[in-house]
This record gives C-alpha cells, sequence and structure tokens, in this order.
C-alpha cells in the first residue's frame, strides 16, 4: 500500500486483512493510476470555467468554475473552521442537490472520508451507521437535521446548510483562495457506503480515491460512452453509489452536466427529461415500467442512454420501452461493495432478458459453493473481480463476500453457452423492491421493538409493480389490537420508509419445527400465495 496522507488512520486500520481482500485486475491502461491521486481534484480538472457542470429544475445551472469555487470554499471551512483533518469521516446527509454533490467533492478533496447517508434513514439507522465507521463530523441540510439530531449520536458536530442563521454553512463559506488538494494516495479510503446485510446490522463498504475513477473509466466510458454534451439524471439518490456514479462521478469525469432532482420519482422524470433534453437517465426497472403509461404526454426525443440497475430488467419491460421509446435500455448489476455496476451491454450487444457480460476492465463467472466454475446454461453463484474489490469496515460478513479471491454478490446466475450472464434470483434473503436493496431482519428488529411484537418474521412477496414487496408475518401479545396500519406508522419511524412492510400478516404463532426453528421457507409459500392479508 502507498504512503497514507490520513492523520486520523481509522479507516486504514480498519481495512479487512490483506488475506481476506478479492484478487485485483488492472486490464485497462487508463487503470494504471499514480500512487498520489486525490479523485475530487480529477473530477474537477479539465473542463472550462463556463461549461454547465449541474443543473436543477430552478435557477441557473452551476458551471464548472463555480462548482470549483464552491467546493474550494467548503474544503477551507471543513479544515480552517471545523477542525477536519485528513481522514476523519464525515457524514453527509440531505436531498439531491448541487450543494450536497459540493459538499462531497470538498470532503474528499480535504482527504477526509466521505459518508453519504439517505434523507430518509431514521435516528436508529444513522446511529448505528455513524457508531461504525466512528464518524465525528456531519454537514447536513437544515430540511434534513431533525431525525441526525435526534440520532444524539456521540461526540457528533453537525454543520447545516440551506438555512437562514448566521451560522449556516453557506454563510460562513465565504470566497476563498483555491484550496490545493490533499496529497493523498491512490489507496487511501475516499468513501464509505453502508449497504444492507441479510442479519440486519449494516455493512461498511470501504473505497479508495483510485475506485472512485475506476467506476468511471470502465462502465461509464466503455458502456455509456458518453461526451460532453450529455445531461445526466436519475432517480437514485447519492447516498446509493448507484446513484453516486450516474450523477456525480460519470458526468464529471466526462466533463459533462448533471440534472439534480430532489424529488426524482417517475411522475418527476419524464417532465424533467423533457423540459432540460435530459440525455443519459439512470432509475430502476420499476420506474420504467410507470412511465410507460405517460409516456405520450412528454417529448423524450433528447434521451440517448437509458440505465436500469437496482434490480432484474424483465425482458418485457425492456421490449415494451423499446417499442414506445425506440430506445434500448441498458441493463447492469452493480453493487455497494464493488461501487458500481460491473456486467451490462449496450445498442446491439444488448439481449433482452440477460444482464450482458463482463464491463471491459471486470471478469465475472459462475461458481458452486464451494468456488468451482459451472459449467455453461446451469445456475450458480455469480463470482465477480476487476479493479474495484469489496473490503468492508471491520466486518467478519468480509469472508462471506469474498472467496477464493472473487467477489460473491449474493446473486444465483447462468452463464450462456455465448458468454452472457442472465439474473435467476438472489441466493440470500434479500428484499429488493423498486430496486431498494431490504434486509428482512432489519425490519424484524424495528418491528419487535412495538411493544405489542411478540416475534415475527419478514419476507419479500412477488409483485409485479415493484418487483417484490416487504410482507411481515407477526405474533401480538395477547389481547393486543390487530392494526397493521399502527404498526407500519410505528415502523415508518424506526427505518426509512421504503423498508415499511407493505403487508402484515398476523397469526397466532410463526410455524417453527420440533425443535423450534423457524420455517421461513413457509412463509414464502404463503407470501407466494398472497397470505391472509390485513
Amino acid at each position: 500500500m502507498n504512503h497514507s496522507a490520513h492523520l486520523d488512520t481509522f479507516a486504514r486500520d480498519h481495512l479487512p486483512p490483506s488475506d481476506q481482500w478479492p484478487e485485483l485486475s488492472f486490464d485497462l491502461p487508463e487503470l494504471h493510476y499514480p500512487e498520489r491521486l486525490n479523485c475530487a481534484a480529477e473530477l474537477l480538472h479539465g473542463p472550462p470555467d463556463d461549461r454547465p457542470a449541474f443543473r436543477t429544475p430552478a435557477g441557473p445551472a452551476w458551471t464548472y468554475g463555480e462548482l470549483r469555487a464552491r467546493v474550494d470554499r467548503l474544503a477551507h471551512l471543513l479544515t480552517d473552521d471545523l477542525g477536519v483533518v485528513p481522514g476523519n469521516r464525515v457524514l453527509l446527509r440531505g436531498p439531491t442537490t448541487p450543494w450536497l454533490a459540493a459538499c462531497w467533492l470538498a470532503v474528499l478533496k480535504a482527504g477526509a472520508v466521505a459518508v453519504t447517508v439517505l434523507a430518509q434513514q431514521r435516528p436508529h439507522e444513522l446511529r448505528t451507521m455513524c457508531e461504525i465507521a466512528e464518524v465525528g463530523h456531519a454537514l447536513c441540510d437544515i430540511r434534513a437535521v431533525d431525525d441526525l439530531a435526534k440520532a444524539e449520536i456521540p461526540g457528533l458536530r453537525i454543520a447545516t446548510y440551506g438555512g437562514d442563521s448566521p451560522d449556516d454553512l453557506l454563510r460562513r463559506a465565504a470566497p476563498s483562495t483555491p484550496y490545493p488538494a490533499v496529497d493523498t494516495a491512490s489507496d487511501d479510503v475516499a468513501l464509505i457506503a453502508f449497504t444492507s446485510g441479510t442479519t440486519g446490522r449494516p455493512k461498511g463498504c470501504m473505497h479508495f480515491h483510485r475506485d472512485v475513477l475506476a467506476i468511471a473509466d470502465t462502465f461509464s466510458k466503455y458502456v455509456l460512452q458518453p461526451h460532453v454534451g450529455d445531461v445526466f439524471a436519475g432517480s437514485p439518490p447519492l447516498g446509493f453509489t448507484f446513484g453516486l456514479g450516474g450523477l456525480v462521478v460519470f458526468p464529471l469525469r466526462a466533463g459533462a452536466s448533471a440534472l439534480l432532482l430532489e424529488q426524482a420519482g417517475p411522475k418527476q422524470l419524464l417532465p424533467a427529461v423533457a423540459e432540460h433534453r435530459v440525455t443519459v437517465l439512470f432509475t430502476a426497472p420499476t420506474a420504467y415500467r410507470a412511465m410507460l403509461g405517460e409516456l405520450d404526454e412528454y417529448d423524450v426525443s433528447s434521451l440517448r442512454r437509458c440505465v436500469s440497475a437496482g434490480e432484474n430488467l424483465p425482458a418485457a419491460t425492456w421490449r415494451a420501452w423499446h417499442e414506445r421509446t425506440g430506445l434500448r435500455i441498458i441493463n447492469g448489476i452493480g453493487a455497494t461493495e464493488l461501487l458500481h455496476i460491473f456486467v451490462s451491454a449496450a445498442d446491439e450487444h444488448i439481449r433482452p432478458g440477460t444482464t450482458g457480460v463482463p464491463v471491459p476492465g471486470w471478469h465475472a463467472r459462475v461458481v458452486d459453493a464451494d468456488g468451482r466454475e459451472k459449467p455453461d446454461g446451469e445456475p450458480g453463484l455469480l463470482a465477480v473481480r476487476g479493479p474495484v474489490g469489496c473490503r468492508y469496515l471491520a466486518d467478519p460478513r468480509q469472508r462471506e463476500y469474498v472467496r477464493h479471491g472473487w467477489n460473491i454478490t449474493g446473486d444465483t446466475y447462468v452463464r450462456e453457452s455465448d458468454g452472457y450472464f442472465r439474473y435467476i434470483a438472489r441466493a440470500d434473503d434479500m428484499i429488493i423492491s423498486a430496486g431498494y436493496n431490504i434486509a428482512g431482519p432489519e425490519v424484524e428488529e424495528a418491528l419487535l421493538r412495538h411493544p405489542d411484537v411478540v416475534e415475527t418474521a419478514v419476507v419479500g412477496r412477488p409483485d409485479a409493480a415493484r418487483g417484490q414487496i416487504v410482507m411481515a408475518f407477526t405474533v401480538l401479545r395477547p389481547g393486543a389490537r390487530r392494526d397493521a396500519e399502527a404498526l407500519r406508522a410505528f415502523v415508518r419511524t424506526e427505518l426509512a420508509p421504503y423498508k415499511c412492510p407493505r403487508e402484515i400478516v398476523f397469526l397466532d404463532a410463526l410455524p417453527r419445527t420440533a425443535t423450534g426453528k423457524l420455517q421461513r421457507f413457509k412463509l414464502r409459500v404463503a407470501a407466494d400465495a398472497g397470505g391472509d392479508r390485513q
């Protein structure tokens, strides 16, 4: 490893042992990065000052010159006023805005470690992530500060932006001299992205400065093939690496611009595409399906790239979108552990119903539980290797994800005889709903915090619109009222709303074996049949 610029060595100290790392491959010339590299400085370097960088539905676009100046102001504020030193973890929270993106770039330029979380996450979730990453600082949109304050995280220093108070971050960030980027090593940790684990406790995925550029120099460069005139937009927030790549890293690496939308559901995306002439769109299959019915109302002729990830893209959705728009949706599979998409295909190489082939710079194969490669046509575990690999923050689950030098994503796939990879199912208990990964045990723990809940089990139920929905089978204490809506309201105070059970089934007892082990498969069968919904 290169000599670190981090004065706070927490992140490097908590990397997994090197013998638990996946093997990395740097097959492409552009992946041979210098030993000293600050990815924020690289992303901001190059485009002329007057070229648009970030656009919003209201107000003028930020130019690259304005973005560079504002990032430098924030970086000076971080180090000079807030006392952030290289290696400190800085939590970022707020809706998708240019200021949130600028804060992310400033944290990295200052050599600190960005921990971007979702604006929907609740105090319990925020507290857990801050404990795991030992976060000491937070930059938070004033509109998203309440739950962060309620989390009562010991020692956390919160600076807010977007408000009217004299100590607001943006009022304190006066124009300043250029900020020289901290001379970070290419393998210094740049960000910690949290992902749900099937055991319920979130996992912190640590990524280096070179990793941030690697996803742009593989998937974006070779599959998206962006150019400076592109306008990127999409639904995933910056707290998801799908959104971070698609809305910040890829456009900046290409010298293009991004339209950042605070509200980015299907109802907002189509008018935004039409008004701002979006050319590259990132969202989940659920949104593409939902937008089909309203396509006639909007001019989407500016679109040239539509990217789908987060859940499997059904062939029927692909064909319906192609029929209506003439556009071929670029399907892809990525993972927070690997930062972005590693299997995909574009243009005439797309085959509906498959995910695609390994992105240039990446390798994939289908293996059995012992790591042996499966013959083409036989289902097995998807194993991936490339320039980015899984490095969990002090988590024993590193041994589960990385086996025999490969990253095991938790997906069951088939490799066809012509090299295309076809998704079969999740190999673990993760529920994927409208592109969100939801760990059943995390929802179970939230339900069990309700005083009337004695026991509960959460599974995914197939759903035509969302892929899966969260379904909870719940046993209440004797005499308690079976009020599903009250339980849902309680869970929404504990977890982000997308994790809340859409259906709750009340039972007198959960099915168990003679030795007391939960028979979860019986609940899945009941969920597939629809259950006795409440």
